[in-house]
C-alpha cells in the first residue's frame, strides 16, 4: 500500500481573502465544488471574521449554506473568537480553525493582542466546540521568521503549538508565514515542536515567497509530517507580511507527492483545470510550476471557464 498524505486545501479562504475585488459567492461555492471533484477532501471554505476586517469573507453564511455535503469531505472555517465560533456553529460548521502566532509583534498587528491573550480567547471556543462535537484545528503563524521581529526561536513555536494541542486542537498547522524558512530551519523547528506535540498531530503550511515551499514540504515529509496545507494555483498569502504573496500551489504539492510515490487522492489533471479556471476568473497567472506542462497535454477547449 502506498504511503499517504492529507492535503488541506486553503484556497477558498486563505487564497481568496486578500483579493481586492469581491469574488461572487456563487464563484466561491463553484470553486469548492470543483476542488471536491478533483479529489480534495479537506477544504477550508471560509472565515467567520468581521467583514470590517476581511470584506472578502463577509458572505460566510451564504457560502456555508450553499455547500453540498459529500461523504468523507470536511469543510473547515476560520474562527477568531467565540462570537465567530458561534456564528460558524449556527451555520452548520463541523470543523473550525483557530490561529495564534509565535511572534508577539505579529500577534499584535494581526489580531491586536498578545500571544497569551489570543490563547485565552480560545478557551471558551474549545469548551463550546467540545460540547457541540465540533473539531478544532490550530494554526501557528511565523514558525520560522516574523516580518517585524526577524528569526523566531523554535522553542517559542513549541510553546504555542503545545498550548493549542493541550487545549484540544486535534491538529496543529505550523506556518512559515513569510516564506523565509529553509529545510534546515524547518527541521530544527520540527525537532523542538515534536518534543511536545506528536508528529502525527502536526501539519506544514509553507509559503513560497522565495521558492522554498516544496523543499520545506519534502524536509517535513522526511521528518514524519503527513499533512500539508496548500492553495490551488498558489492563491493567497498574508496581508500582514510584506512580500509574502503566495501559498504553495496545491498542484505542485500533488506533483511532488506523486513523484515520491505518495498517495494524495487528488487527480492532478482535474486540479490543473481548476487552477486554470479560477486564475482566469481572477485575471491572474497561475502561481504553479507544473500547471503549464500538465495543461499542455489537454485540449484547449477543456480550459474554458464555463
Amino acid at each position: 500500500m502506498k504511503p499517504r498524505v492529507k492535503i488541506v486545501e486553503v484556497g477558498p479562504r486563505d487564497g481568496l481573502q486578500n483579493e481586492v475585488k469581491i469574488v461572487p459567492t456563487a464563484t466561491k461555492i463553484d470553486l469548492i465544488e470543483r476542488l471536491v471533484k478533483a479529489g480534495l477532501k479537506d477544504i477550508e471554505a471560509t472565515s467567520f471574521v468581521s467583514p470590517k476586517w476581511v470584506p472578502q469573507m463577509g458572505d460566510h453564511i451564504q457560502v456555508m449554506g450553499g455547500l453540498k455535503q459529500y461523504p468523507g469531505v470536511s469543510y473547515s472555517v476560520l474562527t477568531p473568537n467565540l462570537k465567530g465560533f458561534e456564528a460558524a456553529a449556527q451555520s452548520g460548521a463541523k470543523e473550525v480553525a483557530v490561529f495564534a502566532a509565535a511572534s508577539e509583534a505579529f500577534s499584535a498587528r494581526n489580531i491586536n493582542c498578545s500571544i497569551a491573550e489570543s490563547l485565552e480567547r480560545f478557551d471558551p471556543v474549545m469548551q463550546s466546540a467540545q460540547r457541540l462535537g465540533i473539531k478544532v484545528r490550530g494554526y501557528v503563524s511565523c514558525v520560522v521568521g516574523c516580518p517585524y521581529e526577524g528569526k523566531v526561536d523554535p522553542e517559542r513555536v513549541a510553546d504555542v503549538a503545545e498550548r493549542l494541542f493541550k487545549m484540544g486542537c486535534y491538529e496543529v498547522s505550523l506556518g512559515d508565514t513569510i516564506g523565509i524558512g529553509t529545510p534546515v530551519d524547518v527541521q530544527k523547528m520540527l525537532e523542538s515542536v515534536a518534543k511536545r506535540v506528536p508528529v502525527s498531530a502536526l501539519a506544514g503550511h509553507y509559503h513560497d515567497t522565495y521558492g522554498r515551499a516544496l523543499m520545506n514540504i519534502y524536509a517535513s515529509y522526511q521528518f514524519g509530517v503527513r499533512v500539508f496545507d496548500s492553495s490551488v494555483s498558489g492563491l493567497g498569502g498574508c496581508p500582514y507580511a510584506k512580500g509574502a504573496s503566495g501559498n504553495v500551489a496545491t498542484e505542485d504539492v500533488v506533483f511532488l507527492m506523486n513523484s515520491l510515490g505518495v498517495d494524495t487522492g487528488v487527480d492532478l489533471e482535474k486540479l490543473a483545470d481548476v487552477s486554470a479556471w479560477i486564475s482566469t476568473l481572477l485575471h491572474r497567472t497561475p502561481n504553479s510550476k507544473v500547471i503549464g506542462p500538465v495543461l499542455a497535454k489537454r485540449p484547449a477547449e477543456m480550459l474554458s471557464i464555463s
